[in-house]
């Protein structure tokens, strides 16, 4: 359902507030270049400095500029489960594809509490939900037992985003859920997940280059792998240009410098600091961008 490659949208402010209208142009572009759809209130959505009013009108925004072009599986989760299944609500109300749901950070829960809360949003609300697995940013790792668990449980709990770094758990989890929609949550990694029963992608990179990341994609599925590896390999060090500070601030300052939008981000993300965006900008003149 959710195969292909799917970009991680940031979210566009201006004096404080969403700037609408360079959304609006973003996701025309992301549509322009056939991305398969677009994910927003994401950690690259800044999602955690949103209020709980522009997380809503963020996603159903999203909703109306997608219709017809491309999926919306919209980020809904909270560590809070109440918050968690308010989001994912309103994502069905609206239409959307599917919910991303991160697992609950800062309070730690256990592989059990990661089971309830997963299973009460899913048996609660019918709507394909993807698990989303960061431990980098939640402190706790969905363990593959309990994937697995939540898999044969519930039926609208079709994938997960792994963002672990760990190939050996991406294959443990296609291993035990073979049926799994596996997507990527490192720009690094995709051509990697691709070749282990990988799905796609959901992509940071893609919100500045999206054409490219679809021939990665496309290239795989269609069997040229010398191709896919071509692409991954000149992507490589853009990519790398996008993780130089904690994601969005690379990659929001790459999407100013394009014209994109403005490069303003919520405290406590902070401006680029200027040798790092050196380094970026070198990687983008390196790649033809600028």
């Amino acid at each position: 359902m959710f195969k292909g490659v799917y970009t991680a949208l940031i979210t566009p402010f201006k004096n404080e507030k969403v700037d609408y209208d360079s959304f609006g142009a973003i996701i025309e572009n992301q549509a322009k270049h056939g991305v398969d759809g677009i994910l927003p209130c994401g950690t690259t959505g800044e999602s955690p400095t949103l209020s709980h009013e522009e997380h809503e009108v963020v996603i159903e925004f999203a909703v109306k500029a997608a219709k017809g072009k491309m999926k919306v599986l919209a980020g809904t989760g909270s560590n809070s489960t109440d918050e968690a299944l308010r989001f994912t609500s309103f994502a069905k109300k609206v239409g959307c594809d599917g919910a991303l749901i991160v697992s609950p950070y800062y309070n730690k829960p256990t592989q059990k509490g990661l089971y309830l809360h997963f299973k009460k949003i899913a048996d609660t609300i019918d709507i394909p939900i993807v698990l989303y697995n960061i431990a980098g940013r939640t402190a706790v790792n969905i363990e593959t037992a309990t994937v697995a668990k939540l898999c044969k449980d519930c039926r609208n709990i079709i994938g997960v985003k792994e963002a672990s770094g760990s190939l050996d758990q991406m294959s443990a989890v296609k291993s035990a859920v073979p049926e799994i929609e596996l997507l990527s949550g490192d720009d690094a990694l995709t051509l990697p997940l691709l070749s282990i029963g990988g799905c796609g992608v959901i992509s940071v990179l893609s919100n500045i280059v999206p054409g490219e990341v679809v021939a990665l994609v496309r290239a795989f599925e269609s069997g040229n792998i010398k191709e896919a590896q071509r692409i991954h390999y000149k992507l490589l060090p853009l990519v790398k240009s996008m993780f130089l500070e904690t994601n969005p601030i690379p990659v929001k300052t790459a999407a100013s410098i394009l014209g994109m939008c403005g490069s303003e981000l919520r405290m406590p993300m902070c401006e680029m600091e200027e040798s790092n965006k050196t380094k970026l900008e070198k990687a983008m003149k390196d790649f033809g961008l600028i």
